[in-house]
């Protein structure tokens, strides 16, 4: 058998697997989405700590290394460059880190406020609606 014919086995049987492990799956419970406010609160106010933590604790050795680079440079060391890229990398990416934890912060508090402005226009509708009911 060719390479090419045992791949070709080798996929259909994976894909005649991966069908009927998604065949056997368990019905879904009907909800598309289940939104626990109190998880999410809390997953926003942790990213919120995050990042309030890595603004200061990120930044910590950013001096030390810098003027440890410049000395090294100085004297002639080769590391001495490498050292100021290493800084200059890390500074970078706790910049990244710190943006990306203030947007899930953002966005989940965003979400929160959103669902319950909905769920408040929902309920007056619904309201509404009952009351309009009744008196007709």
């Amino acid at each position: 058998m060719s390479f090419d014919e045992e791949w070709a086995a080798a996929r259909a049987t994976a894909t005649a697997n991966a069908s009927m492990r998604l065949n056997q799956a368990p019905a879904a419970s009907g909800a598309d989405l289940a939104l626990n406010q109190d998880h999410i609160g809390a997953i926003g106010s942790e990213a919120y700590k995050l990042h309030s933590r890595l603004q200061t604790a990120g930044k910590h050795a950013a001096t030390a290394s810098a003027e440890a680079a410049g000395a090294l440079s100085r004297e002639g060391f080769a590391s001495g460059a490498a050292l100021a890229k290493a800084n200059s990398r890390w500074e970078s990416q706790v910049k990244t880190l710190v943006a990306a934890c203030a947007q899930i912060s953002n966005g989940l508090n965003y979400s929160l406020s959103s669902h319950a402005k909905e769920e408040q226009q929902l309920y007056a509708e619904f309201t509404s609606s009952k009351i309009d009911e009744y008196l007709k």
